[in-house]
């Protein structure tokens, strides 16, 4: 049976590392949207390709593929927390398939999650709520920047483009960006004290 135009892909790849090539499933769950390989691959050439020793939190981990991608290049913790128990035990299942002890998969808000990772001195947090809950995204910014250190990381996909003036007031600046069809997305960080754009 032909998949409806626009339907989600049933499963996707890693795309480096140790589990480079690796599949992850898709569940058909409303609103789940992984982040498009090409998207992925931009994000991890603006990121470095090795992330060995990193610490990150995927606050909205959906598929899982952001996490494992940044686990699979070396990072020591990541945490991906998924509020939808199907996501959490898929999430869990390859984690366990892929022995992956640096992954840390907890149910629950990602919102709340962030909060609590205030002053953790994060080295990136990775942020693609649901694009249809509107108002979670600046709460959601707004706390990743108080989660990652001076010289940490922001990924935001979002509808729409973030420009400064949407950023600044939340404490964070645009160091790259792009677009692939609906997907706007942002490496970000923390701005300066006392900076303008």
């Amino acid at each position: 049976m032909k998949k409806p135009a626009g339907a989600p892909p049933q499963e996707v790849r890693l795309l480096g590392g140790q589990w480079k090539r690796s599949k992850l499933p898709v569940a058909d769950r409303p609103g789940l949207r992984p982040t498009p390989s090409r998207v992925r691959e931009t994000l991890f050439n603006w990121l470095g390709q090795d992330l060995t020793g990193w610490r990150g939190l995927d606050a909205f981990a959906g598929t899982g593929a952001l996490g494992f991608e940044a686990a699979s290049r070396g990072a020591r913790e990541v945490v991906m927390v998924e509020q939808d128990p199907t996501l959490v035990l898929q999430l869990q299942t390859i984690r366990t398939r892929l022995k992956a002890e640096a992954v840390r998969v907890q149910r629950g808000d990602g919102l709340a999650a962030l909060r609590a990772a205030a002053g953790q001195g994060l080295d990136v947090v990775f942020l693609d709520p649901p694009f249809d809950a509107v108002n979670l995204f600046e709460p959601a910014l707004r706390a990743a920047r108080e989660a990652v250190s001076a010289e940490g990381f922001v990924y935001l996909e979002a509808p729409r483009p973030w420009v400064e003036a949407d950023l600044a007031p939340l404490g964070l600046s645009l160091h790259r960006h792009g677009r692939a069809g609906a997907v706007a997305f942002h490496l970000l960080h923390p701005a300066l004290p006392g900076a303008t754009g």
